[in-house]
């Protein structure tokens, strides 16, 4: 094209861009609600969510066993083990434990004497194998064909009854180990919500990191392994899951037949727990490092257990909360009031409302990456929000929030991996697998009074657990964040129903 042809174009173009930016016909703000409400609504989800029940055995041992057939139509499957231990549980002086299993797992067994043994088994299925550690609870698991589900559950059971633990491997894994906590330190969100713990729960092991410290790693012993399983891998802190083209006696039958060697000690996590329970500190931790370009900041109070009335009302906030990312491109359009606030004021790079949930006790607030001299406006505006939480809900929010909210669980169960952890995981924090009718009922019965309630009774005046790393200069004392969580009911409802009002004006003006 040449450049006269160019020009010609542009002369034709512009006439007609200037007509549509200044038509006197400006377009309607409905035009994008043509299809759509503007309150959000409590659809009936019942038809959607009709999916196979789930089964659950018992063995005589105690183990259980629970199945789902769904999703079937792949004739993939999904089975592995939760076992309801995790680097809480661990012995003083052995943090790190837990982990360290974890990865001996895969390392040969009896009748598979090395990993490469292992490694084939596997990979001739056409499978893959995985495990992961958590503060409260350890996962083995399998993807698998369905026809291959008897030769997983061989595998998983024999990995963790037979293990080798031989001395070379060990040694090796202990360099494996080392290199995979330098990746973590890099990773920013994981290193402040480690030090989140290690405030919120001081001298506790549930404070304490899942890695362990760098000289752990360096000592934990066969001993220590063979200790760890002996103590915490019994039948009644087990539950074997299997999800998509499964069956559920033939599941049942072939654990019988399989997991035959674990102990039968009828001690519970929930009794450990309640010997040494996790208390929750009002502290900090924080780390100056001024040639960090950004701060990475979280600030939590204590949330809830899992199986505490209050967990759905807390998940539901942390959905008004939201989340909120400056790459994204939504900002004041979005339904998170303090995203918007954040965007609108340009304090920070992203934000995230967290809620994690332990047997005993959880964490609920917010993280933040923001620049070093916004740190102080950034702090005003998170915690005005969280009292605002206490005095100022509209319907139009919670609605929102519980319709996000079940969509994210939806979301999540989106192949038989999914379905299998979530019913894993469920057998070991509720004992049972709660069914999505009745989660999203419980859901639904959230409303502005609930919140209400629920964030009075978990913000006002309640202690604040904070982490931050990078320049800190302008980040407020721990005392400030704390005098931000006043509970001068009458004073607090004029000041957020006068903001309401105001942003009522303005929007009608």
């Amino acid at each position: 094209m040449t450049a006269a042809t160019v020009a010609r174009s542009k002369c034709r173009l512009l006439p007609y861009l200037h007509r549509l930016l200044h038509s006197a016909a400006s377009p309607s703000p409905n035009r994008f609600l043509r299809h759509a409400s503007l309150v959000p609504r409590d659809p009936d989800h019942a038809p959607f969510l009709r999916l196979p029940a789930e089964r659950v055995s018992t063995l005589p041992t105690g183990l259980r066993v629970v199945t789902q057939a769904y999703p079937a139509a792949t004739r993939m499957a999904s089975v592995g083990v939760w076992v309801d231990a995790g680097s809480r549980f661990e012995l003083p002086g052995t943090n790190g434990t837990a982990h360290f299993l974890e990865h001996m797992a895969f390392k040969g067994t009896t009748r598979r004497p090395t990993a490469y043994s292992l490694e084939v088994e596997i990979e001739n299925m056409g499978a893959r194998l995985n495990a992961y550690t958590t503060r409260e609870q350890t996962t083995y698991f399998a993807d698998v064909q369905g026809r291959d589900v008897p030769t997983a559950l061989d595998v998983l059971s024999d990995i963790l009854q037979y293990p080798r633990f031989p001395v070379n491997a060990i040694q090796r894994e202990r360099g494996v180990i080392l290199l995979e906590m330098e990746e973590v330190q890099g990773m920013m969100d994981e290193v402040v919500f480690d030090h989140l713990h290690a405030a919120a729960f001081q001298g506790h092991p549930l404070g304490d990191t899942i890695l362990g410290p760098e000289e752990n790693i360096k000592s934990i012993s066969k001993k220590d392994l063979e200790q760890y399983i002996s103590t915490h891998y019994t039948c009644p802190r087990m539950v074997v899951s299997a999800a998509g083209a499964v069956n559920h006696d033939e599941v049942v039958d072939q654990v019988r037949e399989f997991f035959t060697g674990f102990s039968t000690d009828p001690t519970t996590a929930d009794q450990l727990i309640e010997a040494n329970p996790a208390i929750f500190t009002g502290s900090e931790v924080r780390v100056e490092k001024p040639e960090m370009p950004q701060t990475h900041l979280a600030i939590a109070f204590k949330g809830s257990s899992w199986a505490d009335p209050s967990s759905v009302p807390l998940m539901v906030i942390q959905s008004i909360l939201g989340s909120w990312n400056r790459n994204i491109g939504v900002g004041n359009c979005s339904g998170s009031a303090l995203a918007r606030g954040i965007s609108n004021g340009n304090l920070a790079e992203s934000m995230m409302s967290f809620n994690t949930n332990y047997l005993d006790t959880g964490l609920f607030g917010i993280y933040a990456i923001a620049q070093p001299d916004s740190l102080y406006d950034l702090s005003r505006l998170i915690m005005q929000e969280f009292r605002r939480l206490a005095f100022e809900v509209s319907e139009t929010d919670v609605a929102r929030a519980r319709n996000q909210l079940k969509s994210s669980f939806l979301l999540h169960i989106d192949g038989s991996t999914a379905v299998a952890e979530n019913n894993g995981r469920q057998m070991l924090t509720y004992g049972r697998v709660m069914p999505f009718l009745e989660l999203f009922a419980r859901i639904d019965a959230v409303d502005c009074a609930t919140i209400m309630e629920t964030a009075k009774d978990f913000i006002l005046d309640k202690d604040i657990a904070l982490a931050a790393v990078g320049p800190l200069k302008n980040l407020p004392e721990l005392s400030w964040f704390r005098s931000q969580t006043y509970s001068d009911d009458e004073f607090a409802a004029r000041i957020f129903l006068q903001d309401a009002q105001n942003n009522r004006s303005c929007s009608s003006g």
